[in-house]
């Protein structure tokens, strides 16, 4: 009986990649009704990568790759995502703001898949000219991905997000800016 072959760590965080584009991809063409949703759904895909980049993928990286800048940034850029995803976990599609924010969401999450993915200089493949072992890595990042999923698909509410580069700043909430109005 064959063996089944182990989980490769960058397939599996660019297959989360492709499931998310996915989903982004349907929201822009879904109705009203099912915008929620497919909110939700996006959401809890992108806190499950992020949990699993930063718990295991980001540390086993760390120190190991040519650059630890490109790391830096990913981080921030998970930390600028966490934001978006907890103003809209809080919010209804009626809301003002809803379909910019996971549009803009989409854009974030675009470029940063973008600075993990390029060929030569992205943190994937400096991961692998670094020699991680993106076997044993898939492994650990498969086992607690699938204890995450189980965890928010029993009706647990997402963990509020913790970000790692911001320092929590005070922010006041104005109106939008009325357009019409000069």
């Amino acid at each position: 009986m064959p063996t089944k072959q182990k989980p490769d760590a960058i397939a599996l965080l660019k297959a989360d990649h492709r499931k998310v584009e996915d989903l982004f991809e349907k929201f822009e063409h879904a109705r009203s009704d099912h915008k929620q949703a497919l909110v939700q759904q996006i959401c809890t895909e992108l806190c499950i990568h992020t949990m699993i980049e930063e718990e295991i993928f980001y540390p086993a990286c760390q120190g190991k790759i040519e650059d630890d800048d490109l790391l830096e940034e990913s981080y921030v850029e998970h930390d600028g995502a966490k934001v978006l995803i907890a103003e809209l976990l809080d919010s209804e599609p009626d809301a003002a703001f809803y379909d910019a924010k996971v549009s803009v969401l989409s854009e974030m999450i675009k470029h940063h898949v973008k600075e993990e993915e390029k060929r030569s200089e992205g943190l994937f493949a400096q991961a692998k000219e670094a020699g991680l072992d993106t076997q044993a890595l898939g492994e650990r990042l498969l086992e607690r991905k699938q204890a995450l999923m189980e965890e928010f698909q029993h009706g647990a509410k997402l963990p509020p997000p913790h970000t790692r580069s911001f320092t929590g700043h005070e922010l006041v909430q104005d109106h939008p800016v009325n357009a019409g109005a000069a």
